[in-house]
């Protein structure tokens, strides 16, 4: 089970298309967090949505500094 390759999910594929142009541009998501009072770099955003792992507080921050008002699952 350690071992087991992670199948691909539509999930990671989302995160994933950041660097295609989907969602802000990695400089204006760090400018955006900033001003709700979250300190990132922009090489960690790219490296957290790349990866396609991150955490749900990590999510929803983004999402409030976007400007998601809402969220449809």
């Amino acid at each position: 089970m350690w071992g087991a390759a992670i199948p691909p999910s539509p999930w990671g594929d989302g995160a994933r298309r950041a660097d295609e142009g989907r969602f802000p541009a990695f400089a204006q998501l760090v400018e955006e967090l900033a001003d709700i009072g979250v300190d990132e770099k922009g090489v960690n955003i790219r490296n957290k949505l790349s990866r396609g792992k991150f955490s749900a507080a990590f999510m929803l921050a983004c999402l409030e500094a976007i400007g998601t008002d809402n969220l449809h699952l």
